[in-house]
């Protein structure tokens, strides 16, 4: 076989050796840089015990503790449009790291084993449609890609469903959501986004990286009902939750 020459020459190897080096050596925790098993190309068996667990019992609608796991005084009094969430931890130290480095950083490994275990997390309930929360077009085109579809293409895989990326749009920018109360939050979103399907009688899974006060994910929520939609689970990676 003739050799590979210039500049295409020094891409293939650099491939190759990238290749070799993944297949013999393990790759490092995200967290602490200590190898990983190869099952999982994120984190550590001790960091991932290490991880901020969400409370055993706790409302089925926003997560939140409640003494046997009944819904919570604030869902009964002003239920959100989403049925019921599913989270795998709860976002505190160290995961909010590994949140922004999906989110900034690009650390793709994260949304591939956040997807899988979010499709085990929400296997109980029936969806027709993945759906992942989506950005404003001038914010995908500065940060380059969506975390919440990262995570959301492989949840779909693993569960076996479509995944439809287009239909929900954010198409109003809106300031960061991130230091406004919960009200400032609902206003902010007034508006933001728009649905171009019909989805009567679907049940959909609504994904995203990180559910706050779950004013983002309701108003999705309520505008997808309005186009049909019957039932809709959030399912995120981390809940925040008051201390």
């Amino acid at each position: 076989m003739p050799l590979r020459q210039g500049r295409g020459a020094s891409s293939f190897w650099r491939t190759t050796l990238s290749t070799t080096l993944d297949a013999l050596l393990p790759p490092l925790c995200l967290l602490c840089g200590a190898p990983c098993g190869m099952d999982d190309a994120t984190l550590c068996a001790a960091c991932r015990r290490d991880l901020p667990a969400l409370p055993a019992l706790r409302c089925p609608n926003c997560l939140t503790e409640t003494p046997q796991g009944e819904r919570c005084g604030a869902c009964l009094t002003h239920p959100p449009h989403f049925d019921c969430a599913f989270a795998l931890y709860r976002y505190d130290f160290p995961l909010d790291r590994l949140v922004l480095d999906l989110k900034y950083h690009a650390r793709f490994a994260l949304a591939r084993r956040w997807g899988a275990e979010l499709a085990k997390a929400s296997a109980d309930f029936a969806a027709d449609f993945v759906i992942p929360l989506p950005l404003h077009p001038e914010r995908l085109k500065t940060r380059g890609y969506n975390q919440a579809l990262e995570i959301a293409r492989h949840c779909a895989r693993a569960r076996h469903l479509p995944l439809d990326a287009n239909s929900l749009a954010k198409c109003r920018a809106t300031p960061p959501q991130s230091g406004l109360s919960l009200k400032a939050r609902q206003k902010n979103l007034k508006g933001a986004f728009c649905c171009t399907r019909d989805f009567s009688g679907q049940r959909l899974l609504l994904v995203d990286d990180v559910l706050t006060t779950g004013a983002t994910a309701n108003e999705a929520a309520r505008l997808l009902k309005r186009h049909g939609a019957t039932h809709i689970a959030i399912a995120v990676a981390a809940r925040a939750l008051r201390r």
